[in-house]
């Protein structure tokens, strides 16, 4: 009988883009945190047992850990904004249904949030800020080109401002996703958000 190995099991070191992945996703649990107020790469580093230098190896800077998790926030978000338009036509659904995705979004990923209103950017690269109002323009976007196409099927009135009213939905949507972070993640992105949205949209 052949007796049991006892040499120590050699640790599998992650692919090159499972490290990346890894690295992202400890960023985003760390900004969760109730104490995450900056996350530090030597934290980081410490959470993921490896060292600075290690994070380098995947990400030229901290900027481009942020990056790369804006680029899964756009990915997300405007993939399932498509989604949205494209199984339905009508304009107040698609108002309705994008403003519970983008609620939706943020309770399911609380860390995402802080990166949203900005708060977890305000000592990282201007550049950073700069991306995520591009991204904010984009959603305002979409959502006013919702209420234009209610307003062509007739859902509302001829002269409904739809600028204003983007801009309004786009505010209580921001306006929640600062109070879920502001809470402690405590005080859920959608609350009573299906009493409020005949009054919002209409």
């Amino acid at each position: 009988m052949n007796q049991p190995s006892t040499a120590p099991a050699r640790a599998v070191r992650p692919k090159p883009g499972e490290r990346r992945l890894q690295i992202l996703q400890t960023l985003a649990v760390m900004l969760q945190e109730p104490a995450g107020d900056r996350v530090t790469t030597a934290a980081l580093a410490a959470r993921l047992k490896v060292s600075e230098a290690a994070l380098y190896r995947h990400f030229a800077s901290k900027a481009q850990m942020f990056e790369g998790l804006i680029e899964f926030i756009e990915a997300t978000v405007f993939g399932l904004i498509n989604q949205i338009a494209s199984q339905d036509e009508d304009g107040l659904r698609q108002l309705h249904k994008t403003t519970a995705m983008l609620l939706g979004f943020a309770d399911r990923n609380p860390g995402m949030t802080r990166v949203l209103i900005g708060d977890a950017l305000v000592t990282e690269d201007d550049r950073l800020q700069e991306r995520i109002n591009q991204l904010i323009d984009r959603i305002e976007a979409s959502i006013r080109q919702s209420f234009r196409q209610a307003v062509t099927q007739g859902r509302l009135a001829p002269d409904t401002d739809t600028a204003a009213r983007a801009g309004i939905v786009l505010a209580f949507v921001m306006g929640r996703w600062l109070r879920f972070a502001k809470s402690g993640f405590r005080r859920p992105p959608a609350e009573h958000f299906e009493h409020q949205v005949a009054t919002l949209i209409g």
